[in-house]
């Protein structure tokens, strides 16, 4: 049953990656269809990003009444519809209103998911699923891209998708008795489901929740800043050819996925601590390459550590906390937890390309060093706090 179970929230996990990365691959053919600014992609993402938190700061009420088998199948299939939606998809207005059960959807079955595997499975299956979420978003471009060099048309890549994490919904309600099963052989009866509810304000007073939210958000604030503003940091800072930026930019995401592949394996030896301090430590490198005077190689080189460096902290942080808060608050926990992540990724981008545009592209590094510091201060703080 364990391993069965384990083998579908695998395949939910790819099935999350899947849709993450299809709007920027398909946004250069949509935006002409739509008639709109290219900019206005930001505004699809921001209705996304604010249904998914909105979802993740409920997801602990709505898995304590329906259970997490149910949340995410229901999750599932929202996000399935909401693809459809998109494929069907013929104006902006239309692409803005689909956009809100994506988010909906993305944010609860995130949040659940990772509780319930922080609560019954090793640490290293957190990284090893959190792997699988980057093969999704890796392939997700290739089927886009499927759809529109056979089809020409972007509709038919969401259709794809969507029929994809439809067929996951039909086998996720049909394994429903599995996950209570699983609940029973781990020892952990229903911790999750049968503990009370807890409100925002509730969470936010429990002793080292601000310090993980702050880790939380410092750490997802690094990953998307260093993804967005890379190719653009390589080509202006150190006058590199668009492509090799970009190529070099892309190594990054999948220094991350293998990153995470390796940490599994890793974790055989190491706990979530030491794993969230190495990936500091590795970071820090990575920055040091950047922002040091020691040539367009040695920057080229700081990119991919640092995404190495990111790999093991989104899934320990994650997988530590029932460690930290007890069971019973996991799952509020994980829930503002990734709250504070897409809150994060939201506003940090946003902030250093201001700085750039006013100061200096040179910023970069030293910007994310500035995040690493509060991030690091802040998981240490949290470790005292709930020792």
């Amino acid at each position: 049953m364990f391993q069965c179970l384990l083998a579908m929230i695998y395949l939910a996990f790819i099935s999350l990656g899947l849709p993450d990365s299809l709007l920027g691959s398909a946004w250069p053919s949509m935006y002409r269809e739509f008639s709109v600014p290219i900019s206005y992609m930001g505004g699809v993402s921001m209705i996304i990003a604010l249904g998914t938190i909105i979802s993740s700061l409920q997801c602990d009420r709505l898995t304590k009444r329906l259970g997490t088998g149910k949340v995410t199948a229901i999750s599932v299939c929202m996000t399935a519809a909401a693809l459809m939606g998109f494929s069907t998809s013929h104006s902006f207005p239309a692409l803005c209103l689909w956009a809100i059960p994506y988010g909906l959807g993305a944010g609860c079955v995130d949040a659940s998911l990772n509780n319930y595997v922080a609560l019954h499975y090793a640490s290293r299956h957190m990284s090893w699923l959190h792997c699988m979420w980057g093969v999704g978003a890796s392939l997700g471009p290739y089927i886009m891209g499927y759809a529109l060099t056979s089809s020409g048309s972007w509709n038919m890549g969401y259709r794809y998708i969507s029929i994809l994490q439809f067929l996951l919904t039909a086998a996720l309600f049909l394994t429903l008795p599995l996950w209570k099963k699983t609940s029973a052989e781990s020892g952990n009866t229903s911790v999750e489901e049968t503990a009370k509810p807890l409100s925002l304000a509730q969470v936010i007073r429990i002793r080292g929740a601000k310090e993980v939210m702050l880790a939380f958000f410092c750490y997802c604030a690094l990953e998307q800043t260093a993804g967005l503003w890379a190719s653009s940091f390589l080509v202006l800072q150190w006058d590199i050819s668009s492509e090799t930026a970009a190529s070099f930019a892309s190594l990054f995401f999948i220094g991350i996925t293998a990153g995470r592949a390796l940490s599994g394996f890793l974790t055989l030896r190491f706990n979530d601590t030491q794993m969230i301090r190495l990936g500091q430590g590795v970071i820090l490198l990575g920055i040091l390459l950047v922002l040091l005077p020691l040539g367009k190689t040695m920057a080229l080189s700081g990119l991919i550590v640092i995404g190495l460096g990111c790999a093991p902290i989104y899934p320990s942080i994650i997988h530590s906390t029932p460690i930290h808060f007890g069971s019973g608050r996991s799952q509020a926990m994980i829930g503002v937890e990734m709250a504070s992540a897409y809150v994060g990724t939201c506003i940090m981008p946003p902030i250093f390309g201001f700085l750039a545009n006013h100061i200096g592209v040179f910023l970069f590094p030293i910007y994310l060093l500035v995040i690493l510091i509060l991030m690091a201060f802040m998981h240490e703080r949290l470790l005292r706090k709930t020792r």
